[in-house]
């Protein structure tokens, strides 16, 4: 059901950008949701459409005419796909950053799902529903690297338990700020909703599961650090979480990093860079690797040159 709303502006929400304030006064909206209700016409600003980073002055009214909620049906596209292994039970692929996994509000198509149903047809596991289909595991929108697809159900029940037991591999390849010392190391914290942010993950013991992440030293560059994370567990933001809370956040991390961020590198530089599992059918161990990905060797010769 469409809605209304209408924020007149005071002095705590002057020259903070529009975007900004309609998603902290109406905190049932993420910003792309946001971005996209000011893009297709739906807020005005004294009556007149503007832009998202229009600084508000004390005194505007801001009116938000948010429309009844799309369907989400995922559609086929044909979107080209990097499949590092395909069989009739699942399939492997390279996710490039940048790509969303499954369509959500404001993602509703391009997605990592809308190649699926293009590539495999009706060839997907239903567990996680239309929009999802085959989905085990998912990795962030600006993370690249490896991640499996169930072709039916009977394989996505099988992986989904090895992910619950901790018996399937995944490791990352991340650049982190600072010089870590140690050449190996453990974070073992609980990670929730951040308190303070609910669109943000934290390390907290509200409302938290455990959390545990392995690292080793791959090399340093003085003022950054190339690191390779093994995950024990598999949660929202696990590795940008934890290595934010040791105080090395992820280079490009515009969410959990330094408020200046490295924009070159468009997000957070981190690769899945391997996945291992017991295949559903065979019962043979399966291990896969990528390679580091253009963007990230080409900021890992940057810092290299600077040193």
């Amino acid at each position: 059901m469409s809605q209304t709303a209408e924020i007149v502006i005071d002095e705590g929400m002057s020259e903070i950008r529009l975007d900004k304030v309609i998603s902290l006064e109406l905190d049932t909206l993420t910003r792309s949701a946001v971005t996209c209700l000011i893009d297709d016409g739906n807020v005005t600003v004294n009556g007149k459409p503007v832009s998202k980073s229009y600084k508000c002055k004390i005194g505007d009214t801001v009116n938000v005419f948010i429309p009844d909620a799309r369907p989400l049906e995922a559609a086929a596209e044909d979107i080209p796909l990097d499949i590092v292994y395909e069989d009739n039970d699942l399939l492997v692929v390279n996710k490039p950053k940048g790509m969303v996994v499954h369509p959500a509000a404001g993602n509703y198509d391009g997605t990592l799902v809308n190649a699926l149903l293009y590539h495999c047809g009706d060839s997907l596991s239903g567990i996680n529903g239309v929009i999802r289909p085959g989905i085990v595991h998912r990795i962030d929108k600006d993370t690249s690297g490896l991640l499996i697809v169930a072709k039916n159900d009977k394989s996505h029940l099988s992986l989904a338990q090895q992910i619950k037991e901790h018996s399937f591999h995944r490791a990352y390849h991340a650049v982190v700020y600072g010089n870590i010392k140690e050449d190996s190391g453990t974070v073992n914290q609980p990670i929730g909703r951040n308190p303070k942010d609910r669109k943000k993950m934290a390390v907290t013991d509200r409302n938290s599961k455990n959390a545990v992440t392995h690292f080793e030293v791959i090399e340093r560059f003085g003022d950054f650090t190339h690191i390779k994370c093994i995950l024990e567990t598999g949660r929202t933001h696990q590795i940008r979480v934890h290595m934010s809370y040791i105080g090395h956040p992820l280079a490009g991390d515009c969410v959990y990093g330094p408020k200046k961020v490295i924009t070159s590198l468009k997000g957070q530089c981190l690769h899945a860079g391997e996945i291992g599992f017991v295949h559903p059918t065979t019962n043979e161990y399966l291990e896969f690797k990528s390679e580091l990905p253009d963007y990230f060797v080409e900021f890992l010769n940057q810092l290299k040159s600077n040193n």
